[in-house]
């Protein structure tokens, strides 16, 4: 199984912070938010790992994680994404990488504070299909919602107004290699962007797709005011360290 960090787009909603670097690589605490994304992955087994980044700071990814040694790997593969076309789109560069695996993809700004070594050993049994987390929050409108039938989630919201649930489905997907031809049916959204929740919705409506929920805390870092509870939390208790 193969990791992807999706790391891309231009982060104008953080300027004037992101006018002079990348916002993967603004501080979290006592370090930049990207090492978070990368060790979700090496903590659940993951050596094999893209980086998918953009604007004109990628140079800095490369500079500052060379070939991953930091976090006990030998390599780390590079990819670059023009313009801003939305998760999915980046999420397609990674198609010759994957080659065919299962991949397990993070978001770039996700943070959270244990390990996801128990989905991810389950989806490798999985047969085929994906698998979403989820995670209890107050302000579920800010993300992909999940809407139930008892324990089986019929479809996914994305940013609604009145929330079907007050789960988010947060920024760790997996899928099988189905998922590159899935994206090529998708069609832009009315943000001008190709949306990983029309391709969790496939899934859904294929009825492969099977659900966790995350342990302990987790924050996107994709606001002001969520870059600095994420700091805080990871000062306060601590964030996914190398295990």
């Amino acid at each position: 199984m193969k990791g992807i960090v999706l790391a891309g787009g231009l982060g104008t909603r953080m300027h004037p912070l992101t006018k002079v670097t990348n916002k993967h690589l603004l501080p979290l605490y006592r370090e930049p938010m990207i090492y978070y994304p990368i060790r979700t992955l090496v903590n659940a087994g993951i050596d094999e790992i893209l980086i998918v980044t953009g604007g004109n700071n990628a140079g800095d990814f490369l500079k500052l994680l060379g070939n991953g040694k930091e976090f006990g790997l030998k390599h780390l593969n590079y990819t670059y994404q023009e313009g801003e076309g939305g998760i999915a789109a980046a999420l397609d560069l990674a198609a010759y990488f994957a080659d065919g695996d299962k991949i397990a993809v993070v978001l770039g700004d996700n943070i959270i504070e244990k390990n996801i070594r128990k989905a991810v050993e389950a989806f490798k049994r999985q047969e085929r299909g994906a698998k979403i987390l989820l995670k209890e929050v107050s302000d579920p409108q800010r993300f992909g919602v999940p809407a139930f039938e008892g324990d089986r989630i019929v479809r996914i919201d994305e940013k609604p107004k009145q929330p079907a649930s007050n789960y988010a489905v947060i920024g760790i997907y997996m899928y099988d290699a189905t998922v590159f031809d899935v994206i090529k049916t998708l069609k832009p959204s009315n943000r001008g962007e190709l949306e990983i929740t029309d391709v969790n919705n496939h899934y859904i409506r294929e009825g492969t797709i099977t659900w966790d929920v995350l342990d302990g805390w987790w924050s996107d870092a994709g606001t002001f005011d969520s870059l600095m509870y994420a700091g805080n939390m990871v000062a306060k208790t601590g964030a996914n360290k190398l295990e």
